[in-house]
């Protein structure tokens, strides 16, 4: 399944590096040709069972201080182009803990996963998690391992390697997970979140670890983006339903995101395609769509319900939060449209697919939901 649906966003990551002309007249032979490692798999040795204690494998984690990337914090303009701080919410925010998988950073051919250190993977999970975990930045502890993700090109074959890439990968958040719970209070209410490959091994998480569990019951929300649940095929082994109301706890969002017009075609073939979590085909089966902007199953909302999208800057280092930047609605197929393509930056795949920016197109609205979400779980339990 991985290797299916993440194909085309495996070329979103390749478009940020090599700019979209570049990509548009290479063909799928030669994509594969040069991101598919050639050397062989080498079995990654397990970590130390308390390697997660050393700070140094965390890029997110209390005590880290102004270095960590998920407390970076935007400047603002408010919809009549005034620049002014971040209105404050209302009420004081509740305590919750976030555990944040950071998207595909490993753009290596050399090996089939990251080694821990390697320069150009950390710099761009730091750049990354700068503008999606920051989202969650509301909590008072936000926490994002380092792992040995699969390289992007695991994610353009068949081969055997690949699947033994993403499963090294999730043994490391795994056990950076079960570290996280061993962290916090027991009484925190947890979010999990993560994007693209982050968000794949999400899924696994809610499966593996909360499904059945009973640590389900602290689960305030997870946030699954730029990743398809069937809900058909997936939702109901994940052991949370989708957030059908805006104060909602024990929930899940997702949504994939495109501009309108939208040409998905390439990306529902790979889904249609694809194994569920129930071990039959998703094939026409819906797509879970939340809408970040009303943080309810399907609907459409309008731009004026856009509280801030994160417009970055060029390199991806900065941006600026903008109110009323775009709508968001939910098609018949699972897929999030946002209206005519807002400008983002060189990152759209083909087909208006803004993968990339999954998060940051509703970066004040999740950050809020985020915080409801927790609300709304200490209510459940008084």
């Amino acid at each position: 399944m991985a290797r299916k649906f993440l194909y085309f966003i495996a070329i979103a990551i390749i478009l940020v590096l090599a700019g979209a002309f570049a990509l548009s007249i290479w063909t799928t032979e030669i994509t594969r040709l040069a991101m598919v490692p050639s050397a062989d798999f080498e079995d990654q040795t397990p970590l130390a069972s308390n390697a997660y204690q050393d700070s140094a494998l965390w890029y997110s984690r209390p005590g880290i201080g102004f270095e960590d990337p998920s407390r970076w914090q935007p400047a603002y303009r408010d919809k009549r182009g005034t620049s002014r701080l971040l209105p404050k919410h209302a009420d004081p925010v509740p305590d919750f803990a976030v555990f944040f998988v950071h998207p595909t950073s490993y753009y290596n051919r050399s090996a089939w996963n990251a080694p821990i250190g390697d320069e150009d993977a950390e710099k761009n999970a730091r750049l990354f998690l700068r503008g999606l975990a920051s989202a969650f930045n509301q909590a008072n502890e936000v926490w994002a391992p380092k792992y040995r993700q699969a390289t992007v090109g695991a994610f353009l074959t068949d081969a055997p390697e690949a699947q033994m890439a993403f499963d090294a990968a999730y043994s490391d958040v795994e056990q950076a997970y079960d570290y996280f719970l061993g962290s916090i209070d027991e009484e925190t209410p947890i979010i999990l979140a993560g994007h693209s490959q982050g968000a794949m091994h999400v899924v696994r998480l809610l499966a593996d670890k909360v499904a059945d569990q009973p640590i389900a019951e602290r689960i305030a929300a997870a946030y699954v983006v730029g990743w398809p649940i069937s809900i058909t095929h997936d939702l109901p082994s994940l052991g949370l339903p989708a957030c059908a109301t805006s104060n909602q706890a024990g929930c899940i969002m997702s949504w994939s995101t495109f501009a309108e017009p939208a040409d998905p075609r390439e990306l529902m073939k790979a889904y249609s395609g694809s194994t569920g979590l129930d071990g039959e085909l998703r094939s026409t089966s819906q797509i879970l769509c939340t809408n970040p902007l009303s943080g309810t199953i399907g609907g459409d909302a309008t731009a004026e319900r856009n509280f801030g999208t994160l417009v970055p800057e060029g390199d991806l280092s900065s941006g600026e939060l903008l109110a009323g930047y775009a709508p968001a609605r939910c098609d018949e197929r699972g897929l999030l449209l946002i209206g005519p393509a807002p400008e983002m930056g060189n990152a759209v795949l083909p087909g208006n697919n803004y993968h990339v920016y999954d998060i940051p197109l509703f970066w004040r609205n999740v950050q809020i939901d985020s915080v409801a979400r927790a609300e709304a779980w200490h209510q459940s339990q008084q």
